[in-house]
């Protein structure tokens, strides 16, 4: 019998966020409610996994950017490791590259941090009940997002730059080894930005590599 499933129990919420006071700001609006009880917090993914396994609860209110492990990184293993235990996504980050992380790494919900309380917890209840929860924002984007056709792939020089940002280099050095002008290497990159649905280059080094534009890390 699970809680929140109608029968009376409590829903049984772990908090995970790396700041203490949004920590405590969400444990003292989600205990005013009579159903939740907040069992647990983490301030990151690795100690959220720990969490997870020793209080099993109901409904993880996870945030996304965090040290060591982060959100996306954490429900995937969540997910994968406690199917019974739903991942509802708390954040003030709402770019489309967090969302579909977070998504495709199985969170049930994805809301913002300035969510009414109310609506707040209403979302765990109904991620309790294993109910997809999204803020109309995001729900806005993930539309939009499925409605655009199939980004054009890299090319030759985008993979060129974006290999030299791989390796540490700056605008100016890449220019000097591509022999090109510096704010052509500002181009090169922001074309690759939006052809991967990036803002910064670090992400974009991270997509290319999990695309299979560019080699990940170690491989031959």
């Amino acid at each position: 019998m699970r809680a929140g499933d109608g029968t009376g129990g409590r829903i049984r919420v772990l908090v995970v966020d790396d700041h203490p006071v949004v920590r405590s700001g969400l444990v003292g609006m989600l205990d005013v409610a009579d159903d939740l009880e907040v069992v647990g917090e983490a301030a990151d993914g690795e100690e959220a996994l720990v969490r997870v396994a020793a209080l099993r609860p109901d409904v993880v209110l996870m945030d996304l950017r965090m040290p060591r492990l982060d959100g996306a990184g954490a429900t995937a293993r969540i997910v994968a490791e406690h199917p019974a235990s739903r991942v509802l996504v708390l954040t003030t980050f709402d770019t489309d590259t967090d969302i579909v992380r977070a998504v495709e790494a199985g969170a049930t919900g994805y809301l913002l941090k300035d969510t009414p309380r109310s609506q707040l917890v209403d979302a765990v209840r109904a991620a309790a009940r294993g109910e997809t929860v999204l803020a109309p924002p995001v729900a806005a984007r993930l539309v939009s997002r499925m409605r655009t056709p199939v980004a054009e792939p890299l090319s030759p020089r985008e993979v060129q730059v974006l290999a030299a940002v791989a390796r540490g280099l700056s605008n100016a050095e890449i220019g000097r080894e591509l022999f090109i002008g510096e704010a052509t290497v500002k181009t090169h990159l922001q074309r690759a930005f939006a052809k991967l649905g990036v803002d910064d280059r670090t992400r974009a080094v991270t997509v290319a590599m999990e695309r299979g534009f560019l080699p990940s890390p170690g491989a031959r």
